[in-house]
């Protein structure tokens, strides 16, 4: 039987409770950078610490879902980077929550590490990075490689993707369950998804830290319909992160703000831009003629 028109718009609306961005655990590479001079990345294992952390952070991710004011028929949809090390982690976190849990899990490739390259030499990858720190992290692109500018088009390509299983509810969403959407990716990844999502700045994304390994990003959705950070993060958490205090500002403003405003103490929205704006056309109309008297020849 095919569902009425108003029953569908009805699921349009309905949102995950939770996007959880997780970055895996300790891998070979990790551990030793020789590792990726006879093995590719993608093929890269874990450690057996890092399985141990996978299984840790499952157990974080069930006592976060479980318990936290969430309704006892909460659900899980993963999607996985398709490096050996990511899905390896997913498994581990997939040890602390029953099958009847788990509504599916989807290999997504454009979430997947950073490309460096093929098989990468230390001394050569030394050099490289020193580079890459002088030219900065976003726009430098490794040699056969990608920058995280490349990144960030692919992730905002997943993000199309997101949005419209989420509006076409194609993660079969049931409006009397919490869903919550858990990212297993890798760290520059899961900082140019935060990115993208907040809508930060380069500069911005340049003074960001990398999650550590197992470490989780938790944007929960506020009473309003937005995402918000500061909801499960304290301030402390996101200072060490590389938010600034204007960026955790924003984040307890979206915990409250109804979906869609706009956030006028947002600097980079706008102020960050100009050197000054005015308040009326009139005084626009002034600054522009004193301007030009003050640069004709």
């Amino acid at each position: 039987m095919s569902q009425s028109p108003s029953h569908r718009n009805h699921l349009r609306h309905i949102l995950p409770k939770r996007i959880i961005l997780v970055r895996h655990g300790e891998s070979q590479g990790n551990l030793d950078t020789d590792a990726y001079a006879t093995t590719p990345d993608h093929k890269i294992q874990l450690t057996p610490v890092g399985i141990e952390q996978a299984r840790q952070c499952g157990s974080r991710l069930h006592s976060l879902i479980s318990t936290n004011g969430t309704s006892s028929n909460y659900r899980l949809y993963f999607y996985v980077s398709p490096y050996d090390r990511t899905r390896s982690t997913l498994r581990e976190i997939g040890r602390s929550f029953s099958r009847k849990r788990i509504i599916g899990v989807r290999e997504e490739c454009r979430i997947r590490e950073q490309d460096f390259g093929n098989f990468q030499v230390r001394e050569r990858m030394k050099l490289i990075k020193e580079t890459r720190e002088k030219f900065g992290r976003f726009f430098y692109r490794f040699p056969e490689g990608e920058s995280a500018a490349d990144v960030f088009d692919r992730v905002s390509s997943f993000l199309e993707s997101l949005w419209r299983d989420i509006d076409f509810n194609r993660l079969h969403i049931d409006s009397n369950e919490d869903l919550n959407l858990i990212i297993v990716s890798h760290g520059l990844t899961s900082r140019v998804f935060l990115m993208k999502w907040f809508k930060w700045t380069v500069e911005q994304f340049e003074l960001l830290n990398n999650f550590g390994n197992c470490e989780a990003r938790v944007m929960q959705l506020g009473a309003g319909g937005e995402y918000s950070l500061a909801i499960n993060h304290t301030d402390e958490e996101m200072l060490e992160w590389g938010l600034s205090p204007e960026m955790i500002a924003d984040q307890k403003w979206r915990a409250h703000a109804n979906k869609g405003e706009w956030n006028e103490s947002c600097a980079w929205y706008l102020d960050a831009f100009f050197d000054k704006t005015t308040d009326s056309d009139d005084d626009a109309k002034e600054n522009e003629a004193e301007y030009f008297d003050a640069h004709s020849v």
